[in-house]
């Protein structure tokens, strides 16, 4: 196994703020570092991380909740183990996914791997022990994020479907997987077990996911288990009542003192628009940071304060019901969880609850921890460390063989099998044409640069009318080269097919391979044995994404 580090800025889409939080470790002057608490320590791979102060807590009924929840999943020694040292004063290195079907895409593994890595390295260097964590977000409601899972065919991608649907927009985590919430549950295990050829992890996944009682967190949270067992990963479900009545803490201070941190929000946003960036997560006058579930009909509903009130009046509205401070005070001492926190109020409810040391996040979670960095200074007094989880495409041999015969790095496939098969075309022309075609092209560009700067000490005009024409005969001449590289292409048709095959590997109908396979197409392939591979990967720190030649 080979690895190669990339600039993060290889993948698509990957934000401004997210590339500046890598690098600001590095002695630039940059605003990011007073928005992250890794930049008070030299940035998020110096490792200073390790020195953060955590919450103080009761860590035995922290504990006795971990035990009777891992248990459930089927946990391993490893695990159990992992729980007893957070009883004795252990320290977390805490990771988290939505419960994606069949255990979410590639990125669900790397996040996981770098929690295990970062507790591990922890460890060995301070001395004290840290444990990885997983958080799982059960309590969120996007129903249609959840319900898919993406598997490679021979000649495509293949989006696996469970049917999901409940009447009204509740927690996921909760959701009975049955005929009549997942009408497609059986017919998408068996599609993915043909997929998968059969591996054990098929049989995982149908263990999980056809249990008696089986619920989308209760699936997941038992495939997650299973797959870092050796490792000891001990996962979380965030919608207990337990858990809610340990963060209650914070969920009260969210109701008590909603406008100040509205405003403080309201704040951040400006300052982030102020240095060229855009707030993650929307705030407005009438934003809330809590959610509510019906008591009637378990629907999540969004908390929002109703305007035109005095202070000592404040009133909250979810859907058709008005509530008063109190009454929602009340609501969260009986049946705390029924209250939830949204995006930016989720790490700081997560670090009242457990001793998080740092949280392994990907980038768009990073983005959303300069927001959420306020909320922490207002309610704990201290804002979490949050680092950079491993990223990667993973290349398997033969497609990593047609690479290396047709010259093409990770970053040239990050395309269409269009636009790189017209690459590899143009490559396959004859050196000839090849020195002919750039030859007239340098030779049109000189002396078009030549008649436009002539045409203009005449006149203006003539020398608007001279670029204009110009702008024609680049384009003729560029179409004049696509021309050839596809005589090229159609003369060599298998340059064709391994463009279609190494797209479809690193590229996957247009995403990047992390973002978009499920982690079990891996597993299946190359077994437990991959989780170790990717802790190790994960040890190595790479500023930006990894390649890793399997």
């Amino acid at each position: 196994m080979s690895v190669e580090c990339y600039p993060i800025t290889v993948l698509p889409h990957v934000s401004q703020l997210y590339r500046d939080y890598l690098v600001m470790g590095d002695g630039t002057e940059t605003p990011v570092r007073a928005w992250y608490a890794s930049g008070e320590s030299g940035g998020p791979f110096a490792g200073g991380w390790m020195k953060s102060p955590v919450s103080v807590l009761d860590s035995s009924r922290l504990a006795e909740e971990l035990l009777r929840q891992n248990r459930e999943f089927g946990a391993s020694p490893e695990a159990i183990a992992n729980i007893e040292k957070l009883r004795a004063g252990a320290r977390a290195v805490v990771t988290g996914q939505q419960v994606v079907l069949f255990g979410g895409p590639l990125l669900t593994l790397l996040k996981a791997a770098t929690a295990i890595s970062r507790a591990r390295e922890a460890t060995r260097i301070t001395g004290v022990e840290h444990v990885p964590i997983f958080w799982m977000a059960t309590e969120d409601h996007d129903l249609a994020e959840v319900d898919q899972a993406t598997l490679l065919t021979k000649t495509n991608v293949e989006v696996l479907k469970a049917g999901l649907r409940v009447p009204l927009p509740v927690s996921v985590g909760n959701i009975e997987l049955n005929a009549q919430t997942a009408p497609l549950l059986e017919q998408a295990i068996e599609r993915a077990t043909e997929l998968l050829e059969f591996a054990p992890v098929a049989d995982w996944i149908r263990e999980a996911y056809l249990a008696k009682g089986a619920t989308l967190q209760s699936a997941f949270g038992q495939l997650i288990a299973r797959v870092f067992a050796a490792q000891g990963l001990v996962v979380v479900n965030a919608a207990s009542r337990e858990f809610h009545a340990m963060g209650a803490s914070t969920l009260r201070y969210a109701i008590e003192h909603a406008d100040l941190l509205r405003r403080s929000l309201l704040d951040r946003t400006e300052e982030l628009v102020k240095h060229g960036y855009h707030a993650q997560v929307l705030v407005s006058e009438t934003s809330s940071l809590l959610f509510l579930l019906d008591e009637m009909t378990g629907e999540r509903l969004a908390l929002r304060p109703v305007s035109d009130v005095s202070e000592a009046e404040e009133r909250w509205r979810a859907g058709a019901h008005v509530f008063s401070r109190e009454a929602l005070l009340e609501i969260l001492e009986r049946t705390p969880e029924r209250l939830s926190p949204n995006a930016l109020l989720r790490p700081v409810f997560q670090d009242t609850v457990l001793p998080t040391a740092a949280y392994i996040g990907g980038p768009a979670e990073i983005a959303y921890f300069a927001q959420s960095a306020i909320l922490y200074q207002k309610i704990l007094g201290r804002v979490t460390p949050v680092l950079p989880r491993l990223s990667a495409t993973l290349i398997e041999p033969a497609i990593a063989a047609v690479m290396e015969k047709d010259e093409v790095q990770v970053p040239d496939a990050m395309t269409t099998p269009s636009e790189l098969a017209q690459r590899l075309g143009a490559r396959a022309m004859p050196i000839p044409l090849k020195r002919k075609l750039a030859a007239v092209g340098n030779a049109l560009e000189t002396e078009l640069d030549a008649l436009t700067e002539y045409l203009q000490g005449i006149d203006a005009s003539l020398g608007t009318a001279a670029e204009t024409s110009g702008s024609k005969m680049r384009y003729q001449m560029d179409r004049l080269r696509r021309m050839a590289a596809t005589y090229g292409l159609q003369k060599e048709a298998s340059l064709s097919k391994h463009a279609a095959a190494i797209t479809l590997n690193v590229f996957p109908d247009g995403h990047p391979q992390e973002r978009l396979l499920a982690g079990v197409w891996f597993l299946a392939r190359y077994g437990e044995g991959l989780i170790d591979r990717l802790v190790q990967v994960a040890n190595n720190q790479c500023p930006g994404h990894v390649i890793v030649r399997l």
